[in-house]
């Protein structure tokens, strides 16, 4: 089976990591596009032998990558398109209809309950990313809270599939000798008890909260994994509380340029961990904690909330406003080490591999017998009617974010493939790219 994966960006984030990791356990042959920024990850797929095609989008109007995206799925007679990410639904799809490919599968990475890859919803961007769905074969949601999400919008259920995140939990699994080379790293003194978060740096992280509850705890130190556009934001904060001498920032690990502790290496080093994020999609970040034997709080996690309390249960859900407290508990607590819960090994990732090959045969031999069916009509087949429009927005940018550097939000128009109905035209914005 030959797959073609065609995702926004390559950046460090965690749709972009979760692809990696699956391709690294799907029984397929997969080549991957990206529509633009091949960062980190593009470097990683390469090195793990994954081809990596980068069509060099410059922004909203660069129509020029459809009929460049159809001629590449054209020429590599691919069995099964599949989509990453918003922008990547809307053109990959559009050009696998081009390019005659009858099945193409959209993974839902972040379809929160108000944002979309970390940006409030609009109206048109629902009203696109419907009509995208409609033109490809289903959609794979990333845990069932996002499969609730999908269907709440109206996707019917018989095109929603759930195959969410997973992990390599022997990766994350605790090291002594890993917590003492970090801490020395970072100059944590190796008695001093750490709070740590992971993720992107971005406004609906809340790390800003994190920081505040470890400010009201004395004698606790804590550790930041990742990088963002709020970084200096949380410099700031840092600085304006007098805590710099007990927080540390340590960059984006999976960087190969930059020379930073891994995220085992940060997670070995930690005592606690907090996901301080109000609305998350699955909530990775927790289950590599847990697969680290790390006590954790969240004021989200679908992965963990979408179990039974008893297979996560070093994983606690508290209240933003809540977490000073929790924080100040843990500390009275100490540092302990729990033992690796059942909820990991139901999120490994060669489960999730099994899913997605699953669906994938699914529709391909629903695809075929369509084909039979087709092939045995004899009417001719209706020609084409002239093109509709197709635009692409941007979920609306958060209160206070920095402006995006893609061009601006013109109308963008495509041809709609004459095998399937085409979305209607919708007021636009450019797409994001994810974030963690």
């Amino acid at each position: 089976m030959k797959v073609l994966h065609v995702i926004t960006g390559l950046g460090i984030g965690g749709a972009e990591q979760q692809l990696r990791l699956l391709l690294r356990a799907l029984p397929a042959e997969c080549e991957v596009v990206t529509l633009t920024n091949p960062g980190p990850v593009a470097d990683a797929l390469t090195a793990d032998g994954v081809p990596v095609t980068h069509l060099g989008m410059t922004g909203n109007r660069d129509l020029t990558v459809l009929p460049r995206l159809r001629r590449l799925i054209r020429a590599g007679r691919y069995d099964l398109v599949h989509t990453h990410l918003y922008r990547a639904r809307v053109y990959g799809t559009v050009a696998a209809r081009l390019a005659r490919v009858r099945t193409v599968v959209t993974t839902e990475h972040s379809l929160g309950e108000t944002q979309l890859e970390g940006r409030p919803l609009t109206g048109s961007t629902r009203t696109l990313y419907r009509a995208a769905e409609r033109l490809g074969s289903g959609t794979l949601a990333v845990s069932e809270t996002v499969a609730r999400r999908l269907t709440g919008w109206g996707v019917p259920a018989e095109r929603v599939h759930v195959a969410p995140n997973g992990i390599d939990a022997a990766a994350f699994r605790f090291s002594a000798p890993a917590r003492v080379a970090a801490r020395n790293r970072l100059n944590i003194p190796l008695s001093a008890y750490v709070v740590g978060g992971v993720g992107r740096q971005v406004r609906g992280k809340s790390f800003d909260s994190l920081i505040h509850a470890v400010a009201a705890v004395p004698d606790t130190y804590l550790l930041l994994g990742g990088d963002g556009p709020e970084h200096v934001m949380l410099l700031r904060l840092v600085h304006q509380l007098g805590i710099g001498d007990r927080v540390r920032f340590a960059g984006p690990a999976e960087d190969p340029s930059a020379d930073n502790p891994t995220v085992p290496e940060l997670l070995s080093a930690m005592d606690l961990f907090v996901s301080p994020s109000p609305e998350e999609t699955f909530g990775v970040a927790v289950l590599e904690a847990l697969a680290a034997g790390l006590p954790a709080l969240y004021v989200a996690c679908p992965a963990v909330e979408d179990l039974p309390p008893h297979d996560a249960p070093g994983a606690r859900r508290v209240e933003a406003y809540q977490l000073p407290a929790a924080v100040r508990e843990e500390r009275l607590t100490g540092p302990r080490r729990l033992p690796v819960p059942a909820a990991v090994e139901h999120y490994a990732i060669a489960r999730t591999a099994q899913r997605v090959m699953a669906l994938y045969e699914e529709l391909l031999a629903a695809s075929a017998r369509s084909s039979a069916a087709t092939a045995a009509d004899t009417a001719v087949p209706a020609a084409a009617s002239a093109p509709p429009a197709v635009s692409v927005p941007e979920p609306a940018s958060p209160p206070g974010a920095a402006p995006e550097p893609a061009p601006g939000a013109a109308p963008a128009t495509a041809p709609a493939p004459a095998a399937a109905p085409a979305p209607a035209a919708a007021p636009a914005a450019s797409p994001a790219s994810a974030e963690k």
